[in-house]
């Protein structure tokens, strides 16, 4: 079913402010597109098999030009949130289709109020990953690696996860712990670990302030690692992500 459009709420959208808006400062305007329509299609404003506007229509609506929302798709379709077809137009493909450990998809999936399961599996993800990662960052790390973590200890308690210092700082800790292990292929997820850091993080504090000081659980990770105690390192690290969790269940829409 073709909808007509699930971009109607917002300041920035009505009377034309929508192009202007989105030619702010640092943000190019078929960005701010894709990040419209990604929000939508996150939020399950668009589902799966709905086809979206038409290319003119959607342009006139927004008083944007025709190659910025061509781009904008572009961007969605790389990201393997729609697919294009001659006379078929602009269909959202199924969830499992979807990039979800795209950095910028899951700002989009945060960006509203995201499925609390999708929550959920991002944390399985990270008990998976990074108890596995900790553990060959014992055995590998170098004195650089360890400095970075201890840095970014650093900056975590000087601005508090409640910054966006703060959870830079958090997810430069993750960060490091991935780059130790020495595995590419681990490494390749340290933009989607970081993000998934960043955005639970965000997430659990956006009705109030975290329940308990979640640093110290960092701390032992990180004790264990300098130590090379890789079963400790491991361990630290489930507790973290356990801990986490358990965090944030109380921030989900149940």
């Amino acid at each position: 079913m073709e909808k007509q459009s699930a971009l109607e709420s917002g300041p920035d959208i009505e009377n034309g402010q929508f192009a202007r808006a989105a030619r702010g400062p640092g943000r190019r305007l078929h960005g701010a597109i894709a990040h419209k329509l990604g929000t939508a299609i996150l939020s399950g404003q668009y589902a799966p098999g709905d086809t979206l506007s038409g290319e003119v229509a959607f342009a006139e609506e927004l008083e944007v030009s025709r190659s910025a929302y061509r781009e904008a798709i572009q961007v969605l379709t790389a990201k393997g949130l729609v697919e294009s077809r001659p006379k078929a137009g602009t269909r959202v493909l199924p969830r499992h289709r979807w990039n979800l450990l795209d950095p910028e998809v899951l700002a989009w999936a945060f960006t509203g109020e995201p499925d609390t399961q999708f929550v959920r599996d991002l944390f399985e993800l990270r008990a998976i990953v990074e108890p596995a990662a900790a553990r060959l960052a014992a055995e590998r790390r170098d004195k650089n690696d360890l400095k970075r973590m201890k840095d970014a200890l650093t900056a975590m308690r000087r601005h508090t996860l409640a910054t966006e210092a703060g959870r830079a700082a958090d997810r430069d800790f993750h960060s490091a712990i991935l780059s130790a292990t020495r595995n590419d292929a681990l490494l390749v997820l340290t933009a989607s670990i970081g993000a998934a850091v960043n955005w639970t993080t965000q997430y659990k504090q956006r009705a109030r302030a975290l329940p308990r000081n979640p640093i110290p659980d960092h701390v032992r990770v990180f004790d264990a690692i300098a130590a090379g105690d890789a079963a400790g390192a491991a361990e630290a690290m489930r507790a973290l992500v356990d801990l986490a969790l358990e965090d944030t269940a109380s921030s989900m829409t149940r």
